[in-house]
């Protein structure tokens, strides 16, 4: 059955959909020996697809892991500036996984990482508004910026909008949201007009990050991977 090419590479592994564009564009991809062009479709089971050379093959079984990502780190496979990243943190992996989202170099907690393109769209997808949950650490006027996080803001020209904001503390929040703007808590908080001390994500759809350990991994529980697929 023909399946675009950016599906067969992320259902293989290979790297997400969005990159697998990115491999169809510099020439990366041919199909029998022919490059081929974004919007090509392929039969995994008459064709012969290789990337870089290397033939596709379909991995037995998907791979699905949860980190607790230390502030520092980049939430990248590589990167040019020699920071640290993710990818040092789950070397010790089987199987070659991707980080399903973000988290800036300056946030920690909860960081899903999987092999298994489909279920990084749905994750990341504004569509299927998966909601995540921070615990936000902050300095400033918080009685006064509530009633402006709880309400949409505009950010760099666009809106942004928590799904729930609480008081935890005198100088702690918990937000949840499920937009998935880039650094948008913090951009939040900023104008609202707090300072975010320290930013920690505990929850992404109904996985928790419970007690793991900062810098730590393990894969996730068939209960959690069905949780996650609902």
């Amino acid at each position: 059955m023909e399946e675009r090419l950016q599906k067969l590479l992320s259902a293989a592994g290979v790297c997400s959909r969005r990159r697998a564009e990115e491999y169809i564009l510099a020439g990366r991809v041919t199909i029998n020996g022919c490059q081929v062009k974004l919007g090509d479709k392929a039969d995994p089971e008459r064709d012969r697809i290789e990337v870089d050379g290397v033939l596709l093959a379909a991995p037995e079984g998907h791979t699905y892991i949860m980190l607790n990502k230390p502030r520092g780190y980049v939430t990248t496979l590589s990167d040019e500036k020699g920071r640290k990243t993710v990818a040092q943190l789950v070397a010790d992996c089987p199987a070659r996984v991707w980080p399903v989202g973000r988290l800036d170099m300056d946030s920690e907690g909860l960081l899903l990482l999987t092999d298994d393109g489909g279920l990084t769209h749905r994750l990341t997808h504004p569509a299927h508004e998966v909601e995540k949950e921070y615990r936000v650490w902050v300095s400033g006027n918080v009685e006064r910026a509530m009633p402006v996080l709880t309400n949409p803001v505009w950010s760099e020209g666009e809106l942004l909008t928590a799904d729930r904001v609480e008081r935890t503390g005198e100088n702690s929040l918990t937000v949840v949201i499920h937009q998935g703007k880039n650094r948008q808590v913090r951009r939040m908080c900023a104008a609202a007009g707090l300072e975010v001390k320290r930013l920690r994500r505990v929850r992404e759809g109904k996985v928790h990050l419970g007690g793991l350990r900062p810098g730590q991994w393990r894969p996730l529980t068939a209960a959690e991977l069905f949780a996650l697929q609902e």
